[in-house]
C-alpha cells in the first residue's frame, strides 16, 4: 500500500460512516413520522378543539360549538377512510372530541370540554414515566413493531433501550410540563382563554418530543429487524427439509 492509498481508504471509511448514519437518521424520521402522523396527524390533533373554542369565542353557544367540533372529527375520518388511510389518528380525535362534548354537556360547562383531554394527557405523562423506571419504556413499545424489532431492544440491544428510556423521559417530562400550565388555567381563565392556550400548546411541546426522540434514536444502535430473522429461519428450515428429501431420494 503507498502513502497515496491510505488516505484514500480513509475516506472511503469515513464516507461510508457517514452514509450509515444519514441511512439510520432517515429510517428513524420515517418510522416516526409514521408512528405519530405526520403533519395530517397535527392538523386532525388541533382541528376540532380549534373550531370548539373558535365559534365559542363567538356566540358562546356550548351545543353548536360541539356539534362543530365532533362534525369536523367525523369528516376527518371519512375522509380517511375514503382515500384507505390509515384511520387510528383520526378515530383517536374522534374519541377525544367525544368524551370532551359528552363531560361539557353532563356538567354544562363549557370548559370541561377540555378535561378529559387533560386528563389524558396527564396520564399519558405518568405512563412515559412509570414505564421507563420499570425497565419497559412505553415510547420502546410504542415504536417497537414500527422499526420492526418488537421486543427485542429489551434483551438483546441494551444501546436501543437506553435511548427509548432518555425519549420517554422526555416525552413524560414534556407532557407533565404542558400539564403544570393547563390545570391552573382550568381553575383560573374562563373557557375561551384556556381553549386558545390549549390550542396553542398542542404542537410545539409536541414536536419537541418527536425531536429529541429522533435525536436519541439517531445515535442508537440500529434496530434489530426481528421478522426479517423469522423469515431467515424459515428459509433456511424449509432448505434443510429439502436437503434431506434430497438425501432420502437420493439413498432410495
Amino acid at each position: 500500500m503507498t502513502s497515496l492509498d491510505k488516505p484514500t481508504s480513509d475516506t472511503d471509511r469515513t464516507n461510508r460512516t457517514d452514509q450509515q448514519e444519514a441511512d439510520a437518521k432517515a429510517v428513524t424520521e420515517a418510522a416516526l413520522f409514521e408512528a405519530f402522523g405526520g403533519v395530517r396527524g397535527m392538523v386532525e390533533t388541533v382541528l376540532p378543539g380549534l373550531l370548539f373554542v373558535t365559534i365559542f369565542t363567538i356566540n358562546k353557544d356550548l351545543h353548536i360549538s360541539a356539534i362543530a367540533a365532533v362534525a369536523v372529527s367525523v369528516v376527518l375520518v371519512v375522509v380517511r377512510l375514503i382515500r384507505r388511510d390509515t384511520v387510528k389518528h383520526a378515530f383517536s380525535g374522534v374519541f377525544g372530541v367525544a368524551f370532551g362534548v359528552v363531560f361539557a354537556m353532563m356538567t354544562g360547562n363549557a370548559k370541561d370540554f377540555y378535561l378529559p383531554g387533560m386528563l389524558y394527557t396527564l396520564g399519558l405523562a405518568l405512563a412515559y414515566i412509570v414505564t421507563t423506571i420499570a425497565g419497559v419504556p412505553l415510547i420502546g413499545l410504542i415504536l417497537g413493531p414500527v422499526f420492526k424489532e418488537n421486543l427485542s431492544w429489551r434483551t438483546r440491544n441494551p444501546g436501543r433501550k437506553k435511548a427509548y428510556a432518555k425519549a420517554s423521559w422526555a416525552w413524560g417530562l414534556i407532557l407533565l410540563a404542558k400539564c403544570a400550565i393547563l390545570f391552573p388555567l382550568y381553575w383560573w381563565a374562563d373557557t375561551t382563554q384556556l381553549g386558545w392556550i390549549l390550542v396553542a400548546l398542542k404542537i410545539p411541546p409536541f414536536l419537541l418530543a418527536v425531536y429529541l426522540t429522533w435525536v436519541f434514536l439517531a445515535k442508537a444502535p440500529p434496530p434489530i429487524d426481528v421478522f426479517a430473522e423469522m423469515e431467515a429461519q424459515e428459509e433456511a428450515e424449509k432448505a434443510r427439509k429439502a436437503e434431506a428429501a434430497a438425501a432420502r431420494n437420493t439413498e432410495f
